[in-house]
């Protein structure tokens, strides 16, 4: 296990600043996933904690010890791709011994540390077979022994399973969060999928554009986003945000919302507001205290689940249910409570 803390870290690449004043310390044994649309700098930040690229700024310490101008091979640490990076003339067991084989271990050290990762990973029957005999699966399996068989301080994942289908994604999903509470180690994850970060991770980073805009448990990111984007991009489906201009805020702590008039005794609005609800928060019928007509676009049945699409005055607005109803629903309702208000700057209002 490890304790790994990156301190101030800062890269671009030409004029592009893609990480900005990065600091997070990650402590023994969590499992910290690294979210956030494309370009957000979350594969860069792994490949810097690899060694696989320079830091322009900052300090990377594992274990208290500062790793910034150590080789990949010297750091302790395991990276999985993406792309699996087998070598395709080697059968399964010469992949995983690859590494171990440049370490100079003995033959008898070798046996013992393929076969025990094989063995965990239930791979024991494929070490004769080349990578082209494998599935994505399998293959996938392969690159994270590869890696276990290193006993690294550290397990690096740069997106292992978007090149898996759905079905093998959620199988593979469950397959690493056993890993790691099998290994109990470190383990530094990198998605763009919000799903992964909520099933797997410990503690989750959100990225935007090489900015962390909250660092949390996944409930607690969930249930309090800092800001906007963060609200939009945790959750599926994404939260409804409506924009409540400056006119429609009565009384400095009541908005009006179409023909609701919501008083708010802990707060006080300055300018525009944005209010925003999650899709599951949302009732089909006229029991609770704040009332909407809707227009229905479109239902995806999800089986227990239904997704529906529709427009309040002209604004996408998503409802998740179970509830049975017909597509003539034309009013929905929601618990002041369940309501989450942003600010101008589309930062979290807190009382």
């Amino acid at each position: 296990m490890a304790v790994i803390e990156l301190n101030n870290i800062e890269k671009s690449f030409g004029k592009n600043k893609v990480i900005n004043n990065f600091n997070i310390k990650i402590n023994d044994g969590e499992f910290v996933v690294l979210v956030g649309p494309s370009g957000c700098g979350k594969s860069t930040l792994l490949r810097m904690i690899s060694g696989l690229e320079s830091i322009d700024k900052g300090d990377i310490y594992l274990n208290e010890k500062l790793i910034n101008n150590l080789i990949p091979s010297k750091r302790g640490i395991a990276m999985v791709f993406q792309s699996y990076a087998l070598y395709p003339h080697m059968n399964v067991y010469e992949n995983m011994s690859f590494g171990l084989k440049n370490e100079k271990l003995s033959k008898n050290e070798i046996n013992n540390k393929v076969n025990e990762a094989a063995k965990t990973l239930q791979i024991e029957d494929l070490l004769e077979r080349k990578p082209k005999q494998l599935s994505g699966g399998q293959r996938q399996r392969v690159a994270i022994g590869r890696a276990i068989t290193r006993n690294p301080k550290l397990f690096l994942f740069d997106e292992p399973l978007s090149n898996l289908d759905a079905a093998l994604r959620s199988e593979m999903r469950v397959e690493i969060s056993k890993l790691h509470k099998k290994l109990n180690t470190n383990m530094i994850y990198v998605t763009h999928d919000q799903v992964e970060a909520m099933t797997l991770a410990d503690k989750i980073v959100i990225l935007n554009k090489g900015n962390i805009e909250q660092f949390g448990a996944p409930n607690e990111i969930y249930k309090n986003p800092n800001n906007v984007f963060v609200a939009e991009f945790i959750g599926t489906p994404k939260m409804n945000i409506l924009k409540i201009s400056k006119d429609k805020i009565l009384n400095k702590n009541t908005i009006r919302l179409f023909d609701n008039e919501i008083r708010f005794d802990k707060y006080k609005f300055h300018g525009d507001i944005y209010l925003g609800i999650r899709p599951e928060d949302i009732i089909l019928n006229s029991n609770n205290q704040i009332k909407l007509q809707i227009k229905i676009d479109l239902v995806e049945n999800l089986g227990f689940e239904k997704i529906i699409h529709s427009s309040i005055f002209n604004n996408d607005f998503i409802i998740k249910t179970s509830e049975n109803f017909s597509n003539e629903l034309s009013e929905i309702s929601f618990n002041k409570e369940k309501i989450y208000l942003f600010d101008k700057y589309k930062n979290r209002i807190r009382s």
